[in-house]
């Protein structure tokens, strides 16, 4: 909340409001877990773990704007409450802090998170080349998480472990496990649009769907025999309010949703195998079960 107080109450409350809405935190945690590996957190570690953090909530300002998103996290967007306009600035004011404070960590963190928010637009282009395009491929979709999710997952665990003063070989495990774990989040994350409801997710489910944005289980749905020409049509009329429940439906009755899943696994195993060889068995131990779990939680 420090982070991004101001001169101006205003632009404060606005930068704050996501922050106040809560959220699982868990960039600057993968931060946290990671440094634990060598020890406790220090203020670098924490000030690493902030800078992350302040990095995805400006996403989520410019995600809002982009989607004409109207609740997050339960509560009212930036953009509904306050406009376009000043989400847009409260999200350039979260990454511009996010800079400020990678700058005193040294110019590997602030290189590697100036990186990072170039590999989240890169994502972000990615996916937007495909809307409303039943013909995505999974070649896209994959490029396009790992960019616009794993990136910064991955960017967490690495700053979590060069602030801990952690050996290469660690940081690399951990970056690695980062990326693996982000790839997880997105693929647990695009099958609850499908199955959730508004009150679990916290924000309108199927809003993919109606923004043309097909994900893993939709793409994998459309090779379900059973169902595909159905599903081919209305993805290809594109969705809308009326016929949203009745194509989240569809889709939750293929093998979309199953096989979404089970590569999801694929990448929880990987992420788990990742940090095998880190110094501190019990840290790594519960590092390995962050993929699973996230998958565990799935309400299918």
């Amino acid at each position: 909340m420090r982070s991004v107080i101001t001169d101006d109450p205003f632009l404060t409350e606005v930068a704050q409001s996501l922050i106040v809405a809560g959220g699982k935190r868990l960039r600057p945690v993968l931060s946290l877990a990671s440094s634990y590996v060598r020890g406790d957190a220090s203020d670098a570690v924490v000030d690493g773990a902030i800078a992350v953090e302040l990095i995805h909530l400006g996403s989520l300002y410019h995600d809002d704007v982009m989607d004409e998103a109207e609740t997050r996290r339960g509560v009212a967007t930036a953009n509904a409450r306050y406009g376009n306009f000043v989400a847009i600035v409260a999200g350039d004011f979260c990454m511009a802090v996010s800079a400020q404070i990678a700058a005193r960590l040294g110019t590997e963190v602030s290189s590697l998170l100036g990186a990072t928010i170039g590999r989240l637009c890169e994502g972000q282009v990615g996916e937007l080349q495909f809307l409303f395009s039943p013909d995505r491929t999974e070649e896209n979709y994959f490029r396009t998480i790992d960019g616009k999710t794993a990136s910064l997952m991955s960017a967490a665990c690495r700053v979590g472990a060069l602030t801990g003063l952690m050996p290469e070989t660690e940081v690399d495990a951990l970056t690695t496990f980062g990326q693996r774990i982000g790839m997880v989040f997105q693929i647990a994350d695009d099958v609850l649009d499908v199955c959730a409801t508004d009150e679990q997710l916290g924000k309108p489910a199927g809003n993919d769907l109606l923004e043309g944005v097909y994900t893993l289980p939709v793409l994998r749905a459309l090779h379900d025999t059973l169902i595909a020409d159905e599903l081919r049509s209305a993805l290809t009329a594109r969705v809308t309010r009326a016929n949203l429940d009745q194509v989240r439906k569809l889709i939750r009755s293929s093998s979309g949703v199953e096989s979404a899943i089970h590569e999801g696994r694929r990448f929880a195993t990987e992420a788990a195998d990742s940090v095998t060889g880190l110094s501190n068995p019990a840290v790594a131990a519960q590092l390995a079960q962050v993929g699973h779990r996230l998958l565990n939680r799935l309400p299918v």
